[in-house]
């Protein structure tokens, strides 16, 4: 009972909460910003749809992990940036401008990119075990209902209620990261009897997963000669996923506790990995002045 409650009534309200929150900081200026700054914009939406499930794959590949756990880094990878990332860019004295646009505009294309892709994984990782499917249909209606609604909902209450949704976005961030520590908590007492076994694997295929698409990203937009600023932002929103979505879609639409390792990990280890890069290239800011 406790893990129907957590997975079917706290997950999906934590994930709208989030969402809610992120429409309430957007507006229709952040997308029209993209045509501004189109080559920066594509070089990161690049790295977010292709460069990172690809990464996401050679990890799981290379380091052996067991089907279920690949599958589980797999859709952690296919899931968009967070509003942590946006939260880092402006730490780090990235593009926040970039940084918003690249989480709003993947998180309303993720919906449909996820189950597709993540359905492949699932096929690829599990073989012959047809006991574990992503029905696409029920997927990409419930992450739009769960994603798009309350992103939309948060743009419209902003449009029209500034004040209000001035006041409203720390509270609801706030709200929105409990939410994420109960869902994580739980599930981790939920397979506690099988963590011991699968987090040695899981940690280091979070940490590679975080580490390597952070660095690649940056270093991808620095090698195209991109501004520190924007280099920054891309390093952060290639490495950073809404480790929120992939427990959605590991422990709410496919039931499975061990799938939900590698982003419950994840999403306790981008905070550490995040502050870490972001004092690196504030340093080397400050140094180069």
């Amino acid at each position: 009972m406790e893990s129907t409650v957590l997975t079917k009534v706290v997950l999906p309200m934590a994930l709208f909460v989030i969402m809610f929150g992120m429409g309430l900081a957007l507006s229709a200026a952040d997308f029209r910003r993209v045509a501004k700054h189109p080559k920066a914009f594509f070089v990161g939406f690049a790295g977010q749809m292709i460069l990172l499930p690809a990464i996401g794959f050679a990890v799981a590949s290379l380091l052996s992990l067991p089907p279920m756990l690949a599958v589980g880094l797999m859709i952690l990878a296919l899931c968009p940036g967070g509003t942590t990332s946006n939260l880092f860019a402006y730490l780090a004295k990235g593009d926040l401008a970039l940084s918003v646009s690249l989480t709003a505009v993947a998180s309303l294309i993720a919906p449909f990119t996820l189950p597709l892709i993540g359905s492949w994984a699932i096929s690829h990782f599990m073989g012959g075990d047809t006991a574990v499917t992503l029905p696409l249909g029920k997927t990409i209606i419930q992450l739009v209902a769960i994603t798009i609604l309350p992103i939309s909902i948060g743009m419209t209450v902003r449009a029209y209620a500034r004040g209000f949704s001035d006041r409203a976005e720390k509270p609801v961030k706030l709200l929105s990261t409990l939410f994420l520590i109960a869902v994580i908590a739980g599930i981790m007492r939920n397979s506690w009897s099988e963590l011991p076994s699968h987090l040695e694997d899981a940690g280091l295929a979070a940490l590679l997963l975080n580490i390597s698409t952070m660095a690649i990203g940056f270093g991808l937009a620095t090698a195209l000669r991109l501004g520190k600023p924007q280099s920054v932002t891309i390093g952060l929103e290639v490495g950073l996923q809404n480790g929120t979505t992939a427990l959605l879609v590991t422990g709410t639409i496919l039931e499975n506790p061990v799938m939900s390792i590698p982003p419950a990990v994840y999403s306790l280890l981008m905070f550490g990995t995040g502050i870490l890069f972001s004092i690196l290239v504030t340093r080397g800011t400050s140094t180069s002045r």
